[in-house]
């Protein structure tokens, strides 16, 4: 084993996948939904100036037609399940591939996820990358003690400035550096640390509901969604505490709530959040520029988390060091 493909470990007991170089290899994988083709390029075109790319681009095709690539089309999902079962397997055990990234989020992943290898993907850790529906992957890279990265979507950097990709790659080769945000809004004063988990709320409510989430001890837990109507978001986050999935959970970080207008009843999200989070007892903060957002900001889950709610604005410093 080299000593680029070692994971060392993270203070917060979780272990980190070795951090990225220029000219290190990548997979790039649809294991939800379809995506825009045009986005999808412009993508693989950014991380092919930085990196080599391994990426089934469909030129094989089924006797139906169907393409068997990562633009693979079957109703809401980016080809059938055989096809993006066998993609995402591969790329977790493959021994020169360093990170995988999601093409998209959507709806899919759950449907096997919880099937595969994770067990020699813990052997051999390497960064999965994604949010919204990459979610269930992320509780499974958790789930065997590897951390994971909260972050943009090959689509997401198909669309993205300047800005927005230097974090994306400082996030994957400087995944130890400390990064704080600040001006936070404090929904529950307070200071707490622990380890970062979590992500769309939707996907840790359906996780939850298939016995496969399980935060950390003590965790900071960062929540986002879209286009979710209050009350849904009531239901979702009433049944993880009444499920007592969240009662280890040491401080809450709220990142967007993107398209969720209140019904014809006038209740916002924001006093649901509020209202719904208050019998945790513990330190909440909003604002987090991370999510389905036009800022998404990657996010170290697995890294230290240290929240401050006590003063008059709240901020949050994730590290994966020492």
């Amino acid at each position: 084993m080299t000593e680029r493909a070692v994971a060392t470990s993270c203070p917060s007991g979780l272990r980190l996948p070795p951090p990225l170089k220029p000219g290190d290899r990548i997979a790039v994988i649809a294991p939800s939904s379809p995506f825009e083709a045009v986005l999808g390029w412009r993508g693989l075109g950014f991380l092919a100036s930085r990196y080599r790319l391994r990426f089934d681009h469909g030129g094989l095709r089924s006797p139906g037609g169907a393409s068997r690539g990562i633009f693979s089309r079957t109703g809401y999902l980016a080809g059938d399940d055989e096809r993006r079962r066998l993609e995402l397997e591969e790329a977790l055990c493959a021994d020169d591939i360093r990170a995988i990234i999601a093409a998209r989020g959507g709806y899919g992943a759950l449907r096997f996820c919880d099937e595969l290898p994770w067990g020699a993907f813990a052997e051999r850790p390497k960064w999965i990358v994604g949010f919204s529906d990459i979610t269930a992957l992320h509780v499974e890279a958790t789930r065997v003690g590897v951390a994971s990265l909260h972050a943009p979507h090959l689509t997401a950097l198909g669309r993205s400035d300047a800005v927005g990709r230097a974090a994306f790659i400082d996030a994957l080769e400087q995944p130890g550096r400390a990064r704080r945000v600040e001006g936070l809004s404090i929904v529950a004063a307070g200071r707490a640390s622990g380890p970062l988990a979590g992500g769309n709320l939707t996907l840790l409510h359906a996780c939850a509901a298939a016995g496969r989430l399980a935060l950390p001890d003590r965790a900071v837990l960062f929540l986002e969604d879209v286009t979710e109507r209050p009350y849904r978001i009531d239901r979702m986050l009433t049944t993880l505490v009444r499920g007592r999935h969240l009662e280890r959970v040491a401080a809450v970080a709220l990142g967007d709530f993107t398209e969720c207008a209140p019904g014809p009843d006038g209740v916002t999200v924001e006093s649901v959040l509020a209202e719904r989070l208050a019998p945790l007892r513990v330190p909440v903060v909003a604002g987090v520029p991370s999510g389905h957002g036009r800022r998404n900001d990657p996010l170290l889950l697995g890294g230290v988390a240290s929240l401050d709610a006590a003063g008059p604005h709240g901020a949050l410093t994730i590290s994966g060091g020492a």
